[in-house]
């Protein structure tokens, strides 16, 4: 057995606790108390008067996009209220802040210093105020002109033997048009290196809608959810996650709907939903959301779907037509018999074993689905970031075409994004595996070749950056190493660089971990204004389900050493390429409506960009999907036959996912509490089984020690507090980023490679002179 490799400062959270306090379990989300929490951290962050103004204008038309999730805003009227909900009016406070970071808060902070506190202190510091550099060999980051700093980006990269020894990744957050100008800016320097976040969150997802129906999105409308007879939840809690889902999962179930949630933990926003912009939300009247709950295993969603697809074949064997679509399964799929007889080799009660689900609910389940063909089928990182998520997606699939339930009002897919405009960077060119019609299309329009070879997603990425293959490392947003896998593997990997670039609001953890030589590069958030000669310019996002929409910030910016990221990718490309581009940059930065008008004509679905993009609310793109048609190669959508894998423990092994609790945001660390769980003031914890624990001899409270030792490497996150909760024998759940340090890099998704962050044996030993912490 191989040591975890030797500890980078700075790479983890501080394995100090904070002191746990313990309060029931929620049984309604939103209400009262997240009024009130919302409003509290916006007025302490930006004041009454920014904070205010910046709630009013989020995610109205015509206002700035929300930087938190990616749910849709309603098509026709929005609310004049609040059309937000907790998380994203957090995520605004902490832009719209009025703490910022000058130079002599660097000077009087070391490197070193600043990675001793916790994710959630680092990112409470304040928006960074101006460029700032970390010199070979230095302790503290300096300030830095931004002319500095582009000249010796260009430099570094110009000086690598090959541009693949370049990592250029993307978070979520970036606009249409910034993140089209950077594939360009990537791909005239000569690689496909663009990983992005949609590697380690909805990778599977695409790959499995892709090969099964064309298109790697979602096929529903928000309306369509209005419309359902059905709606099935799976992998996703959007009580925390994506709350404003909620309301339209109270509408869907005000009209009639059935809904269908499949977790491990009884998550408080799946049960029932208080919304505090209606009276009865107010007064708690009628709040419950889910019908049926099966509380499954850590991946045992695959099994579950096969034994109800099971079930329900075996239903219309005995009556045919009366369960499944045989139009719509004749005229639009292709492999039906296939799939049929795989059911046919199945058993019911092996595979209720296998999911942890008690056969009665099962049967439950497939007698509800038995009579509907409106269904539609939600999910989110608890299917896509397992070894087997591309089959389990595909069953999901399986299940919509035995019902006809994809391409009709009130049905189809439903892959619920976690960061706001991850879609749209996929859409206008952010991927390391680029399409033939991409590439021609970009040599068409720019006269330069571009390359051919597909790059690296976010694990490989890491994997070259750690054997010395790639020398630089260019962040476009987001907190790598806090979002990513095996901790102390990448942070070694962050550290090998001879360069990491970061473009960033606030400080996180991923400049503390650096390369020889380290930037921060700061530019506008989404609600900040971007003025050029006093006109103030929008961009643009694309939303879960398709919308485009511009978003136009309106807050002063806390410094005007900030740059839009257009301005920043243009001023970047024309420090590296130089005269050797084939591009007019300077133009960009003059006109958004330049960008726009070359993403129309090298974007399918842009047509009259400029124009569309300014009525209220946006437009559609084309989704083959919603017109019942399927861009696969046969013009069919594919059924899918795969084996269902029972997860396999050594004697004494629990299997974890890690989640995140209620005051956080992916890898933004609001606070210490989670409400609806009734976890307080801690977050370095571990949800457990009772059994489970009592086969360990641990205690409610007791002090532990997770290791995992995948692939002959004994990695370990320490300082955990044992809490009991309901959740299946055999399973447990931690908050990432504080145990991604237990996730192999490794452990990967077949087809997709996104890490296995909710499928992670670990073994859990008593912390040494450990005694009962509450």
């Amino acid at each position: 057995m191989e040591d975890q490799p030797t500890s980078i400062p700075g790479s983890e959270n501080p394995d100090q606790l904070t002191g746990l306090k313990k309060g029931p379990i929620m049984k309604v989300a939103a209400g009262i108390p997240a009024v009130v929490s919302s409003f509290e951290k916006t007025v302490q962050e930006a004041g009454v008067n920014r904070g205010m103004k910046a709630l009013f204008n989020l995610n109205k038309k015509g206002g700035f996009d929300c930087p938190s999730c990616a749910w849709p805003d309603p098509d026709d009227e929005r609310s004049g209220i609040a059309e937000y909900c907790e998380n994203g009016a957090r995520a605004v406070a902490e832009e719209a802040t009025l703490k910022k970071l000058t130079p002599e808060f660097f000077t009087q902070h070391s490197v070193i210093e600043l990675g001793k506190l916790s994710d959630h202190e680092i990112g409470s510091k304040g928006r960074i105020a101006q460029p700032m550099h970390l010199p070979a060999g230095g302790t503290h980051y300096q300030p830095i002109t931004w002319n500095a700093a582009f000249t010796k980006i260009g430099m570094e990269l110009n000086r690598l033997s090959s541009p693949d020894e370049a990592i250029f990744y993307t978070s979520g957050r970036t606009s249409n048009e910034a993140a089209f100008l950077y594939q360009l800016f990537v791909r005239e320097f000569g690689t496909n290196n663009l990983p992005d976040c949609s590697n380690m969150c909805h990778e599977s997802s695409g790959v499995a809608l892709t090969e099964s129906l064309g298109i790697g999105k979602g096929s529903v409308k928000l309306d369509d959810l209005h419309q359902a007879e059905v709606i099935m939840i799976l992998g996703q809690n959007p009580g925390t996650n994506h709350p404003r889902m909620l309301t339209a999962l109270q509408k869907a179930k005000a009209n009639g709907a059935k809904i269908i949630s499949i977790n491990p933990l009884p998550e408080t926003g799946l049960m029932g939903f208080n919304n505090p912009q209606k009276v009865t939300g107010v007064l708690g009247i009628n709040p419950a959301l889910t019908d049926l709950f099966l509380q499954i295993r850590i991946n045992g969603d695959h099994a579950l779907l096969q034994a109800i697809e099971l079930l329900l074949w075996k239903e219309e064997r005995r009556n045919p037509g009366s369960v499944f679509d045989q139009d719509f399964i004749r005229e639009n799929t292709e492999g039906y018999e296939q799939f049929t007889a795989h059911l046919d080799t199945l058993n019911v009660e092996e595979l209720a074993v296998i999911c942890g689900i008690e056969l009665a609910q099962i049967e439950e389940t497939a007698r509800l689905l038995a009579s509907k063909s409106k269904i539609i089928v939600c999910w989110a990182m608890g299917l896509t970031q397992h070894k087997n998520a591309v089959d389990t997606i595909k069953e999901v699939v399986n299940l919509l075409l035995l019902k006809g339930s994809i391409g009709k009002p009130g049905a189809g897919t439903c892959p619920v994004r976690g960061h706001s405009n991850v879609q749209g960077d996929r859409t206008v060119g952010i991927f390391e595996k680029p399409s033939e019609s991409l590439l021609n299309a970009i040599e068409r329009n720019f006269r330069f070749s571009p390359p051919r070879k597909h790059g690296f997603d976010v694990v490989e990425s890491i994997k070259a950056m750690h054997e010395g293959r790639a020398k630089v490392f260019f962040a476009m947003g987001g907190n790598f190493l806090s979002a990513t896998p095996d901790t102390q593997y990448t942070a070694q990997a962050l550290s090998n660089c001879k360069l990491t670039v970061h473009v960033s609001t606030k400080l996180n953890r991923s400049h503390l971990v650096h390369g020889e030589e380290a930037l921060i590069l700061p530019c506008l958030g989404r609600s900040d204004a971007d003025l050029r000669e006093g006109e103030s310019r929008f961009i643009s996002c694309e939303n879960s389900m398709g919308v485009v929409q511009m978003s136009k910030g309106i807050l002063p910016p806390i410094s005007d050493m900030l740059l839009s990221e257009p301005e920043l990718i243009v001023r970047l490309a024309k420090a590296t390429l130089g005269k050797k581009s084939q591009i007019n940059w300077d133009r960009y930065i003059a006109d958004y409506d330049v960008i726009r008008a070359d993403i129309e004509r090298t974007i399918p679905g842009f047509e009259n960009y400029n124009e569309r993009v300014r009525q209220p609310g946006g437009f559609y793109l084309p989704n083959c999907n919603r017109e019942g048609k399927f861009d696969t190669n046969t013009q069919k959508a594919q059924f899918n036959v795969a084996p269902v894998i029972e997860n396999k423990l050594e004697e004494g092994e629990l299997m974890m996912m890690t989640i995140r609790s209620h005051d956080q945001f992916n890898t933004t660390v609001y606070g210490l509490n989670d409400r609806y769980r009734g976890i307080f003031n801690e977050r370095r914890v571990v949800l457990m089984n009772r059994r489970d624990i009592s086969a360990r001899h641990l205690e409610n409270g007791s002090l532990v020690d997770l290791y995992n030792r995948f692939d002959g490497v004994e990695r370990v996150a320490r300082k955990f507090v044992v809490i009991e909760y309901p959740i299946p024998e055999g399973c447990t759940a931690t908050y990432f980023p504080e145990t991604n340090v237990l996730v192999p890099i490794g452990s990967v998704a077949e087809k997709s490679n996104t890490p296995t962050s909710k499928m992670v044996a670990i073994t859990i030993v008593k912390h040494t002179n450990a005694d009962t912490q509450f």
